[in-house]
């Protein structure tokens, strides 16, 4: 019988960067341009296998408007990881990032968070380039920066499945 893990991961970013897009796309493997804004705090779990390890992946999406931040503190205790993104094509999306950091940490300070530039589809509007998106890895102790795509899907799966990974390998001693 393999063994049955529940983990809770959060996605934390400005608002608008794609978290609930993303969501949408893993969860349910399509594509919605139409989400509305998030207020407070949405719930999503998802099955996967990791390395023959049944897991239920308790996804928490939070609002990204500043006047929900206050809300957030109270529902990240329990998060075995978090996905924090960026929208690659807004330099702006990355200036709050020590503060959702610091919102996604309160729990655990060695928390297991993946950096992600969101919308890679939009190819001709990028303005955060690799290099500097990935100065924030050592500074900010991440796990590891990707670009993802919830459009076209590219890297959504291996977002999550390198998290997961990440998460199991603190999870088993």
């Amino acid at each position: 019988m393999p063994q049955k893990f529940i983990l809770k991961i959060l996605t934390a970013g400005e608002g608008g960067v794609g978290k609930t897009t993303l969501l949408h796309r893993y969860v349910e493997g399509k594509f919605s341009a139409e989400t509305k804004m998030t207020i407070g705090v949405e719930f999503f779990l998802k099955e996967t296998e990791i390395d023959a390890k049944q897991c239920t992946l308790q996804l928490w999406d939070f609002g990204g408007q500043e006047r929900f931040r206050f809300l957030l503190e109270s529902y990240v205790l329990g998060a075995k990881g978090a996905l924090l993104m960026f929208d690659l094509t807004r330099m702006s999306s990355l200036e709050n990032l020590e503060q959702w950091l610091n919102i996604v940490r309160k729990g655990d300070p060695n928390l297991p968070v993946l950096f992600l530039g969101t919308k890679l589809d939009l190819a001709d509007e990028i303005q955060v380039d690799d290099d500097y998106a990935r100065s924030f890895l050592n500074e900010y102790n991440l796990i590891d920066f990707l670009k993802i795509s919830s459009k076209t899907g590219e890297n959504v799966y291996k977002a999550f499945d390198l998290l997961t990974q990440k998460i199991l390998e603190r999870q088993t001693y």
